[in-house]
């Protein structure tokens, strides 16, 4: 058996990257690395298209699989043990696994799966189950062959002079190794959607910052805190994030004093464009990222996102744009930001809320009522206005 615990990482959609496969998995070991860094004796390795992580025998199997799960481009994670590619030897090894299993999970049937991926071993993947399963049945009396639905899965994963023994695959998100895209300016809200939308395009391999927009005193500290904490959740997958904070109160007014009502919302969202165009400038961020979902909402019908596209000229990314608003929920459920997001908290975009918001603006009428403004300046002044905080969970 292994002197040390033994984790076998898939990587995937990098599987299929051809040439470019030593790459993504270089920076896929690296982000394994980068979230393993708070534990002694770790090492990881790439071999024969997998990764494999050995740890010291004191550290939590849940230490390593979970922090890992959470690795953009995993696409699972087995702990493993360790035997010399010999039939003999295997047979022992899964054994005193199965008695383990029986010990700890109390079960009672079981199936042997087996792999060779070395060709020029003498026996066959079917042959090597069923001498596998025979060494098992009489090393572990109690157990018995279910092949449509047994307790444990037994893995025999035969590599060269090794092979490794596993009983379940802990999934992973899958995706693209962070750092493999760019990087891209979200604008980051205290709801649902964008924070969704973030996770989404860090899982594509895109380095994420933020630009979050508030309007004190109209919306509290809290309202404030409740966004760096879903943030927080985001970074947990994302890695450390910057995150630009801008009052959008001096605009909002200035649209309020001087523009129709019903433009307000349209108006704003344009503004916050704007802002966050060159915030990603000054930043080096290729696109901006929002959680726009086609006509949720007034300023997300069609031509409201036609009209918002126009004010700027960098690409603008929304993952979420053809999603159902249950499937949007799911996912916030899935990545742990849905709880954080419902927290009754006001947000910017609900101050001066017009009774009755366009939803089919004209880009025309919306330029006429931004001539009424100084949109240079009040760009530049949000600009400079901008904090930046640090994110990282």
């Amino acid at each position: 058996m292994n002197e040390q615990n033994i984790y076998i990482v898939r990587c995937g959609e990098i599987a299929l990257k051809g040439m470019n496969k030593p790459y993504f998995e270089k920076t896929l070991v690296d982000r394994i690395r980068k979230n393993l860094k708070g534990l002694t004796g770790v090492e990881v390795k790439r071999q024969e298209g997998l990764i494999f992580i050995r740890s010291d025998k004191s550290c939590p199997s849940e230490e390593i699989t979970k922090p890992v799960s959470k690795v953009f481009g995993v696409a699972s994670i087995s702990p493993a043990v360790e035997a010399p590619s010999d039939l003999e030897k295997i047979g022992e090894a899964a054994v005193e696994f199965m008695k383990k299993q029986i010990e700890e999970l109390g079960i009672k049937t079981f199936k042997v799966e087996a792999k060779r991926a070395d060709k020029t071993f003498p026996v066959k993947s079917p042959d090597i189950a069923k001498i596998i399963g025979a060494k098992v049945l009489i090393g572990c009396k109690v157990l018995k062959v279910d092949v449509h639905n047994p307790d444990c899965r037994l893995f025999i994963d035969l590599r060269g002079d090794r092979t490794y023994i596993y009983d379940e695959k802990i999934s992973g998100f899958g995706g693209l190794p962070l750092g493999t895209n760019g990087k891209g300016m979200v604008l980051l809200s205290g709801g649902i959607d964008s924070p969704v939308a973030a996770w989404m395009m860090a899982k594509r391999g895109m380095i994420l910052e933020a630009v979050h927009f508030h309007s004190y005193p109209y919306t509290s500290p809290r309202a404030r805190q409740k966004v760096e904490e879903l943030a927080e959740i985001v970074s947990s997958y994302s890695g450390k994030m910057k995150m630009h904070v801008i009052n959008l109160l001096p605009i909002q007014e200035e649209i309020v004093m001087n523009c129709p009502e019903e433009e307000t919302t349209i108006l704003v969202r344009r503004f916050m464009m704007r802002i966050a165009e060159k915030m990603a400038e000054k930043t080096g961020c290729m696109m901006l990222i929002t959680g726009e979902n086609l006509g949720q909402v007034a300023s997300q019908t069609a031509e409201a996102l036609v009209v918002t596209d126009n004010c700027v000229s960098m690409p603008v990314m929304r993952p979420l744009i053809a999603m159902d608003k249950v499937d949007i929920m799911d996912k916030a459920k899935e990545i742990g930001t849905y709880e954080k997001s419902i927290e009754p908290y006001e947000d910017c975009c609900t101050v001066f809320l017009p009774k009755h918001p366009a939803t089919k603006p004209k880009l025309y009428q919306i330029e006429a009522s931004e001539s009424k403004l100084d949109v240079e300046k009040l760009v530049e002044a949000a600009v400079k206005s901008s904090e930046t905080v640090w994110i990282d969970l």
